[in-house]
């Protein structure tokens, strides 16, 4: 029994604009001994429109030096959905009914004689054949037919394939494009970079240089994919129907 090839469609993806952003007052990494952090922090639900919030003064002083000297971004947050399982190649339809590897021919007596016993007599068996009793079903041979052989008519097909189903979603990422400026209306640049969501962004910025706005875009987004599963062979085939000889030895 062949079963279908499974495969699955990539996840649905969404990619959340970081709104965590912080000027700090030394340079990347940011966190030398008495470094001061200072939010630039976009609103909430931000969509990436040019927004002033949190605008840091040009010069503004921390601890004694600019509290600008570098920029720090969170990388976005990223969504996977699960993926939807579909059938790649159908499965293939058996090119035969199940075969029976061995068969009996039973032949009939053509006359029973009565005997003394009130048991009935039967002629020799012919070369190649046995003298035998027969049965339906699958009971035990009376004694002295010690020779039993089981024979089916019919099959019960058990067979099945497991169903397509997929693992969870592994491999998915998504870029974004942010800039900052100088000014309140993001025409002054100071900065575009490019923000990935597998690690934040620390970038080096002139000492005390205002970041009055800023704004972002998604720029890409890749959206993984998830392990197919199922489309296993489960079950089997059972004979059905039974019929008994039992056998002089």
């Amino acid at each position: 029994m062949t079963c279908p090839t499974c495969a699955c469609d990539p996840p649905e993806v969404s990619c959340a604009l970081p709104t965590a952003c912080a000027a700090s007052s030394s340079s990347c990494p940011g966190d030398e001994p008495g470094a001061v952090a200072t939010s630039f922090a976009a609103p909430d639900a931000w969509d990436g429109a040019c927004t002033a919030e949190s605008a840091i003064l040009a010069d503004q002083l921390c601890n004694g030096v600019p509290c600008v000297q570098s920029l720090t971004v969170a990388a976005p947050s990223l969504a996977a959905g699960a993926c939807t399982p579909r059938i790649e190649v159908p499965q293939a339809i058996p090119q035969e009914a199940p075969r029976w590897a061995t068969r009996a021919t039973a032949c009939v007596a053509g006359a029973h004689t009565a005997c003394a016993d009130a048991t009935t007599c039967a002629p020799a068996a012919p070369p190649g054949f046995l003298t035998c009793i027969y049965h339906e079903g699958d009971p035990d041979c009376p004694e002295g037919y010690a020779q039993r052989h089981v024979f089916y008519r019919g099959v019960l097909d058990g067979r099945d394939c497991t169903a397509c189903s997929c693992g969870d979603p592994s491999g998915a990422s998504c870029t974004v494009m942010a800039s900052v400026y100088r000014d309140a209306a993001c025409t002054d640049l100071v900065a575009s970079t490019l923000v990935s969501s597998s690690i934040p962004f620390c970038g080096v910025t002139p000492p005390g240089v205002a970041l009055g706005s800023k704004s972002a875009a998604v720029v890409a987004v890749e959206p993984g994919a998830c392990a197919p599963q199922g489309g296993e062979p489960v079950g089997e085939l059972q004979p059905a129907e039974p019929s008994t000889f039992c056998c002089i030895a």
